[in-house]
């Protein structure tokens, strides 16, 4: 068997030695035996539309498209929900259930059901790696989940089969979620989980509609010879950010372990690579293979190292990118490079990823330094001028920091050994392998056949305790204060940062010991014949991926790494006495924990310091007896879910809102109606056989601490983090004298990555009648070591490490899950601008203040409650809002500010952005070619002079628009005076002290009632009197003119009348007498001539009479 699993199974002979160990091992849980608690754990699983109901249906997260479900809601008549929004749903389910050990799961989730047992899902969303795209926020939902009864037949009960759903939300950024499910209280005690559920953007759905890879075709069939006698691999991803982990390693096959479940389930998929061996006189290549030996993940892309080349493959992922930059096929990087080994880099910096890519042949000693941004890959070579090899013999180009010896120290039986150039040395050549960086702590490790250490690149301790006969093949480090060590020969090795002590964990006494007990509890995660595959970390517990053969069957399988326990079997294997008693010997162990009970008290709110941003859902009611769903009320759920986390994307605008809550416009017009819905609902009169109630969806300003310290530490400018340590002391000391005084036997050390930039402080308190000591930590921030920064951008790293002293690897606290280490607390602690903190343009005070001041307030004429108006020729006075997203808090803004007007125009289409010369020439006080915008009576400056300094006490804004600004002579489009929309800037950069945050704010602000330049108003007054006069003058004329042209009128008319009568004459004569109609028409002419002059006599006689 290949030494790289577990050791085998200890003989059967040997068993009965170890069970009077077993007995006291057993001790600590003897009150969980008595109390006959029943293991039981949660079961998560993901399902789609077309999933809901069936009973083994399990999905991967693939499709991020949402799907409409108006015409659910369009049922809901008498409902407080908008009608005028459209209502989305996710296109998953998360589908819960839960199994305890020899017992049914369909019964048990009956019970649970019947016993009023709720899941409860906090859906927590990773904060993306690109905050230039996205907002960097901390955000979690929390959803009761619903019951669902199966639709499936069932003859034998009322209720067969059934599972709880929620829906599992997405968000645009994020594609790595936490699911942690809990109980409401109810029912069985069942403890709390954690899942992870992950977008797959290397899935994609085919023809038929089923999952197929793009990296490659999935292989069904596990085959022994791809683990066994295989050695273990590193796990390489940058970290918190990766939904997809894959692993290589397997012989002499181009293909990968792929997951999106950090290993609950894998795929083995083979790729489609070329697969071409180029090798060359500058590119030696010994042999070829089809093994991928390095392979790394990050946020959106993979890479892989076949033989000497690159290969990447980016995924799709809608909700990521605005555009879909996702591969088509592998893309082949570095073509014409020789590459011997592909390094990751764990943390993400400056809204990128990067990998490194090592050289040799022609190119040695140079890295191509890759960057994954928005999946978007490019490399480029360092150093730029010379290599790594050539610019060490030059002392100006490269510093070093540290020289490693020659041959490894002879530390003469200490634990480790400072070097200082004066220590004696051992014939064994130190073989350094590689190094391990840790941001947090600054912990630089160099490793190789010794460990070395170092917390400021400069002074680096030996590590006596690891065997210099070892070599470390590869190190798997937690960034919260402990590592796992994996040597050539597969032996796994602890290190508690901050000590100097290494375990050795496997092989071990403890080990074959922690075997032993598995074989009693039949367990069968433990076989004879076992090859680890790799290790790695996962929510701060250590994890092995092993394959296991029993029973002639392979299967591959990912289990927790005993540690605690290991530590406890190895303190207590060692430190025991027989005592005679009588006529028989006992055992007696020793404790080395200096305490007996460690708490932690006095905990403050935890969001002000995790920026934890909760929403809270929980499913509509339903008017069935049962209590079930159908699937319209969840369709109803998921839609109300979209609508809340929509809300919370929607608030941050620039315009506060009178109440600061992103829900308080869903019920601002509807919490009037509240009892009615009630009343609809406790009769069952809810349209729909649904009844939302408002209370139910709300955001968690007030989530209480856990008795735990956080997960991270945010610290703005001179803030601080305080809490109490409660340690009972095993053997107190009084001293005895002129004082009477009581010597604490524990000492609490506080120990700070970086003290330059962060201090603490403890105070203690020596509780005699309690034998115990109290100590009071305060950790602050020292105002040193940060600029300002955007909300959540560019924080500086750094860590808070708690111990108590002598305690390392010495004490542990029972619990349900098993024992747990305690005494080193360490916490990451994040110094800059928290994310979640806003400024926002006050609208509702500045309104209020200003019709105050100036007497009046006059809006525009067409009125935009989302963008009141303010008179141009009114003094303007703005106020800023503080607010913070996380805790609710909103506060007046008191600090300094800059505000500039960064573009405008007349109507919101016409809007330009200004050049930094135009924004100089519009805002300076220094301008002298009148193009200025504003003024204000403030003397305050900048530095530079160059722009007026701000504040909530200032005496306001005097718009001017100068004759070279962008808003003189603006022409009206209407009959109104003219409008413009300017686009503000306010920045606190360099003239706030008061926070680390450089709050930025961009706004447009509405101006009316512009005043017209002296030409364009004088040219208005010339044409608009010139109409005027014309108008009074064609009055005139028309007043004196009227009695002719009523003569002329009627003569025309005379004249029409005559014409008609004339043709009508003509057209019934008669034509066959030609004498008739000769004489007719003379006869008709002359009584035409006569009754004219007959007509105008009469009128010259009517005239004379007038």
């Amino acid at each position: 068997m290949f030494p790289v699993g577990p050791a085998p199974w200890p003989r059967l002979r040997v068993l009965w030695a170890l069970w009077a160990l077993l007995v006291v091992l057993l001790a600590p849980w003897r009150l969980w035996a008595i109390q006959e608690t029943q293991e039981c754990t949660w079961q998560v699983v993901l399902n789609n539309l077309e999933s809901v109901g069936k009973n083994d249906a399990i999905d991967h997260f693939v499709d991020q498209e949402l799907y409409t479900v108006d015409k659910v809601f369009d049922l809901l008549v008498d409902a407080p929900i908008d009608r005028d929004e459209t209502y989305l749903g996710f296109p998953y389910y998360l589908k819960i259930n839960y199994s305890c050990t020899g017992e049914s799961s369909e019964a048990l989730v009956r019970k649970g059901h019947l016993t009023g047992l709720k899941p409860v899902v906090l859906v927590t969303f990773q904060s993306p790696v690109n905050f230039h795209r996205w907002k960097i926020e901390q955000l979690q939902i929390q959803m009761e989940a619903a019951p669902f009864r199966s639709p499936e037949r069932c003859d034998a009960e009322e209720m067969c089969l059934m599972s709880w759903y929620t829906p599992m939300p997405i968000k645009n950024g994020s594609v790595v979620m936490r699911v942690d499910v809990s109980s409401n209280g109810l029912g069985p005690f069942i403890p709390n989980k954690r899942f992870h559920v992950n977008i797959n953007g290397f899935l994609e759905r085919g023809r038929d509609h089923e999952l197929q890879f793009t990296v490659g075709n999935e292989l069904f069939h596990l085959i022994p010879r791809h683990f066994v006698n295989v050695p273990s691999r590193p796990l390489w991803y940058t970290v918190d950010q990766t939904p997809v982990l894959i692993l290589g390693g397997i012989p002499e096959e181009k293909a990968i372990l792929l997951t999106d479940t950090n290993f609950k389930d894998f795929f083995l998929v083979e790729l489609s690579i070329d697969s071409c061996w180029v090798g060359s006189f500058y590119c030696p290549q010994a042999s070829f293979t089809a093994t991928i030996y390095d392979a790394i993940a990050t946020e959106s892309t993979l890479f892989i190292r076949q033989n000497q080349l690159i290969y990447y493959f980016t995924g799709t992922y809608t909700t990521l990118y605005e555009n879909n930059h996702g591969s088509e096929r592998w893309v082949r990087v570095l073509a014409n490079e020789c590459i011997k080994r592909l390094c990751p880099v764990h943390f993400h910096s400056n809204g990128s990823e990067y990998v490194m890519a090592l050289t040799t042949g022609k190119n040695e000693g140079y890295v191509h330094f890759g960057t994954i941004t928005d999946g978007l890959v490019s490399f480029k070579l360092l150093p730029r001028d010379r290599s790594v090899c050539n610019a060490i013999l030059v002392s100006d180009y490269l510093v070093v920091l540290y020289t490693i010896p020659e041959f490894i120290p002879d530390a003469r039986g200490l634990e480790f050994l400072m070097i200082l150039g004066t220590e004696s040395y051992t014939n064994f050549p130190m073989v350094p392998k590689g190094m391990s960086y840790n941001p947090y702590n600054n912990l630089l490790l160099i490793w190789g056949n010794f460990l070395l250490q170092s917390f400021n690149s400069e002074n680096f301790i030996y590590l006596a305790d690891f065997p210099k006969e070892l070599s470390i093949k590869y190190l798997v480090n937690s960034f919260r204060g402990d590592m796992a060590i994996v040597t050539e020969n597969e032996e796994i090795w602890y290190l508690l940062e901050g000590s100097y002590q290494v375990y050795q964990l496997f092989p071990s006494k403890a080990w074959e010991v922690y075997i032993s007990l598995q074989v009693l509890q039949q367990s069968s995660r433990y076989a004879p014949n076992e090859t680890m595959v790799t290790l790695f970390y996962e929510d701060n517990k250590l994890y092995q991926l092993v394959y296991l053969i029993d029973n002639q069957q392979g299967r591959l399988i990912k289990r927790l790494m005993p540690v605690e326990q290991l530590l406890m079997y190895q303190q207590i294997s060692k430190e025991y006495v027989l005592e005679r008693q009588g006529s028989h010997l006992t055992l007696s162990f020793s404790n080395f924990c200096p305490f007996t009970v460690m708490r932690l008290q006095e905990l403050p709110n935890p969001q002000i310091y995790t920026r934890q941003e909760r929403y809270r859902a929980q499913p509509p009611h339903v008017l069935e007896p049962w209590g079930f769903h159908s699937e319209n009320s969840l369709a109803v759920y998921q839609g109300l879910v979209y609508y809340l986390l929509s809300l919370h994307s929607k608030y941050d605008k620039p315009y506060a809102d009178p109440v600061h809550d992103p829900t308080w416009r869903w019920w601002k017009n509807k919490k009037q109606d509240q009892d009615y819905y009630f009343y609809l609902a406790n009769n069952w009169r809810s349209a729909g056989g649904v009844h939302v109630d408002m209370t139910s969806y709300e955001k968690i300003y007030d989530l209480k601490a856990e008795n735990e310290l956080p997960e991270r530490i945010f610290l703005d400018k001179g803030t601080s983090y305080s809490f109490s340590v409660f340690l009972t002391t095993r053997k107190p000391e009084v001293q005895h004298g002129p004082s009477f005084q009581v010597l604490s036997p524990v000492d609490l050390a506080v120990v700070l990555a970086d003290p330059d930039c962060i201090e603490a402080m403890v105070k203690e308190k020596v509780l005699v009648n309690r034998n115990s000591v109290l100590f009071w930590v305060t950790l602050s921030d020292k105002r040193s070591c940060f600029d300002q920064g955007i909300s959540g951008h560019h924080l500086m790293k750094t860590s808070m490490l708690v111990k108590v002293l002598g305690s390392s690897g010495h004490c542990f606290q029972n619990t349900n899950r098993g024992p747990r280490m305690q005494s080193n607390l360490m916490v990451p602690v994040l110094i800059g601008c928290p994310p979640g903190k806003r400024l926002a343009f006050d609208i509702t005070y500045t309104l209020q203040y200003n019709r105050v001041q100036n007497k009046h307030y006059f809006d525009c004429v067409k009125v935009d409650p989302e963008m009141p108006c303010f008179l141009f020729r009114d003094i303007f006075y703005p106020f800023f809002l503080i607010q913070d997203l996380v805790t609710g808090d909103s506060g007046s803004f008191q600090g300094s500010y800059v505000l500039k007007v960064v573009g405008g125009g007349p109507t919101l289409d016409t809007i330009k952005e200004y050049s930094e010369e135009e924004i100089y020439r519009f805002n300076s006080p220094l301008d002298k070619t009148g193009s200025l915008i504003w003024t204000t009576e403030n003397t305050t400056t900048t530095e530079d002079l160059a722009f007026n300094i701000m504040s909530h006490n200032s005496l306001g804004i005097e718009w001017l628009c100068l004759e070279n600004s962008p808003c003189h002579d603006t022409i009206p489009h209407n009959i109104f005076a003219p409008e413009f929309f300017f686009k503000v800037l306010v920045s606190n950069r360099g003239v706030d002290e008061s926070t680390y945050c450089d709050y930025q704010l961009t706004f447009l602000l509405h101006i009316h009632g512009l005043p017209l330049s002296a030409r364009r108003a004088f040219l208005i007054l010339l044409v608009s009197a010139s109409l005027f006069v014309g108008l009074v003058i064609l009055y005139i004329v028309c007043c004196l003119l009227s009695p002719y042209m009523v003569k002329v009128c009627n003569i025309l008319r005379w004249k029409i009348n005559s014409i008609i009568g004339l043709e009508s004459n003509y057209t019934y004569s008669t034509p066959s007498d030609s004498r008739a109609f000769s004489h007719s028409g003379t006869m008709s002419w002359r009584s035409s001539r006569l009754n004219s002059r007959v007509v105008y006599k009469g009128a010259e006689e009517n005239k004379a009479e007038t």
